[in-house]
């Protein structure tokens, strides 16, 4: 097993919470395995997932918008990255600010070194002259360090509509925690995916190769590889709702059949009744008037909105009040 033994423990602990709440759920922070990576590396790749080209479009299209309203008055700043992953749609804005030889310097946030070291490594061989410092640890202490130690204006990325998995109230709290950390003028581009034809947004968490149903159900292979679990993944199905009403698209793992499953690790049997639906991820889908609440509530005014051409996705420009 490639987990240590404190996460792992903690893995069994959420498990079983999840699995005894009513109703069940599984956390959807444990996805990302080595295979669930490979997955949804896929998925970003599908014709019904518009979700990563679009904001895509949206740098490509418009890097030279989205760095004027970086700068407004000022010279340079800090680009601090929330999540980089590999980097791939940053690097548009990256290699145009270095072209028009804006000073600035790069700072992505990940909890993982390794991630870092990888990402540190591809841009020092792609864009040589970039001024490169990571910071590994959690989002606010690393912001709450940069605050304490930078004086430069920050420009934080939060992208790929990552603000989608918090409901409304753990979203507002995550925002106004990210603006604490920033100064009054330090700005935040934080990407939205908006609410669109209902069925254009089920068919991305539910494509026709069944890449996302292998994605959903990977979670319980996972349990049984690192819990020594016994679920029978074709007794289980993937389930995704969207309520237009609201916004919110959920998707759910559903037992096809009364069953129950062992998890050796925690010495514990679970039961499923018949087309009993586990909840496993929100994606929260939102219109203008509610991206203008949740910066107003968490204390920023927005400054500028770059859309696809499709109006599918908006990453919405932020200034801490």
């Amino acid at each position: 097993m490639s987990e240590t033994k404190e996460a792992l423990n903690a893995f069994a602990i959420d498990i079983k919470s999840g699995l005894q709440s009513s109703p069940k759920t599984l956390p959807s922070m444990y996805f990302y395995d080595e295979t669930g990576d490979a997955l949804f590396q896929k998925i970003m790749d599908l014709d019904e997932y518009y979700l990563t080209r679009a904001e895509f479009e949206i740098f490509v299209r418009q890097k030279e918008e989205i760095l004027k309203a970086f700068l407004g008055e000022d010279e340079g700043f800090r680009l601090v990255e929330l999540g980089a992953g590999d980097g791939t749609k940053t690097k548009v804005l990256l290699a145009h600010f270095l072209n028009e030889g804006v000073p600035f310097t790069y700072s992505p946030i990940d909890i993982s070194g390794s991630v870092l070291e990888q990402l540190k490594d591809d841009l020092k061989g792609e864009l040589p002259s970039l001024k490169v410092e990571p910071i590994v640890g959690e989002y606010f202490s690393a912001l709450e360090a940069l605050a304490a130690n930078d004086t430069s204006k920050e420009v934080v990325l939060f992208l790929g509509s990552n603000i989608g998995n918090f409901d409304r109230a753990a979203g507002v709290d995550f925002l106004t925690h990210v603006g604490e950390n920033l100064s009054s003028g330090d700005m935040l581009l934080i990407g939205f995916d908006l609410m669109k034809n209902p069925q254009k947004i089920l068919c991305a968490y539910n494509d026709k190769e069944g890449v996302t149903k292998a994605f959903n159900l990977n979670l319980l292979t996972r349990i049984n590889n690192d819990l020594g679990a016994d679920f029978n993944i074709d007794d289980f199905d993937h389930f995704p709702t969207y309520d237009p009403l609201t916004g919110e698209t959920k998707s759910h793992i559903v037992s096809k059949k009364a069953q129950t499953v062992y998890i050796e690790a925690l010495d514990e049997s679970f039961s499923f009744d018949a087309w009993e639906a586990i909840h496993t991820e929100v994606s929260q889908k939102y219109s203008r008037k509610m991206i203008e609440a949740y910066a107003s509530e968490a204390g920023f005014e927005i400054v500028q909105n770059f859309v696809d051409s499709n109006q599918y996705f908006v990453d919405s420009l932020w200034r801490k009040v």
